[in-house]
């Protein structure tokens, strides 16, 4: 985790790039994860993106891209609602302020493809739930996602309608999220 607080926090943005080839290798023995159309990150709130310059979902969901040759599409999904100011928030605060946070660009095109959907950190489910939820609604076939790590929380389930796989190297989270 020390390693993505360095990518989110630091600005250290070539870890992007080690990341991706990590993520290469879960793709490569996961037969779900070769036959996505089109990679797409986890879009950060306008607000939290200009106070801190980069998505680092992008950072690693690029290289990735350019690793499997699929277009990126982090043009897709907006984050319409921001997060709370607060850091640390409960399982349920962090359902309640991604329920409806996520839309699909005004014109993006999803109909029938199987996107991967791409981020940092696999907390409790809900960004994922809700950007595979809009995803779904514009069309799209399948919405894989791929965490770069899991953050293991205290007690509940994991996210209603989430099947995790969480492979052998222990640091890396491939997540089925909605299949139509």
């Amino acid at each position: 985790m020390r390693a993505i607080g360095l990518l989110k926090y630091e600005k250290l943005t070539r870890l992007g790039q080690w990341f991706a080839e990590r993520l290469c290798e879960i793709i490569q023995s996961d037969s779900a994860l070769q036959s996505v159309d089109v990679v797409v990150p986890v879009p950060l709130h306008p607000a939290r993106l200009r106070e801190r310059g980069y998505n680092q979902a992008k950072l690693i969901a690029k290289p990735l891209a350019r690793k499997m040759r699929l277009p990126l599409g982090p043009y897709l999904l907006v984050r319409t609602k921001p997060r709370p100011a607060r850091l640390l928030l409960s399982r349920r605060e962090r359902w309640s302020t991604v329920r409806g946070a996520y839309e699909m660009r005004t014109g993006a095109q999803v109909d029938n493809l199987c996107v991967l959907l791409v981020d940092d950190v696999f907390t409790t489910g809900a960004t994922l739930d809700a950007c595979a939820r809009a995803l779904q609604r514009a069309g799209a076939k399948s919405v894989v996602a791929l965490t770069v790590a899991r953050a293991i929380l205290q007690s509940g389930p994991v996210a209603p309608g989430v099947t995790q796989k969480t492979t052998t190297r222990g640091t890396h989270d491939a997540s089925k999220v909605v299949d139509k």
